[in-house]
């Protein structure tokens, strides 16, 4: 079985952006304060939610850097 090529012309049709004059929403609401929390995941969930500002290709690292913080986090609760 052979893999489609790129399209004729040579270039792939640009993808769009957020529409013009889009803004993130307010800061996710991260609990009740006299709930313990931990500070990795408040900055992980934080940087999700800013990512939206950003293109779609920063978005995508900004969003591995998160998932990545979280899985580290969420391994080192489960030891304790």
């Amino acid at each position: 079985m052979t893999r489609p090529g790129p399209p004729p012309g040579g270039s792939f049709p640009a993808r769009p952006g957020p529409p013009m004059g889009a803004r993130p929403g307010p800061p996710p609401d991260l609990g009740d304060d006299d709930e313990p929390r931990h500070p990795a995941v408040d900055a992980a969930v934080r940087a999700i939610h800013n990512a939206a500002t950003l293109a779609p290709a920063d978005q995508i690292a900004q969003y591995e850097a998160a998932y990545e913080t979280l899985r580290e986090t969420l391994a080192t609760i489960d030891q304790t």
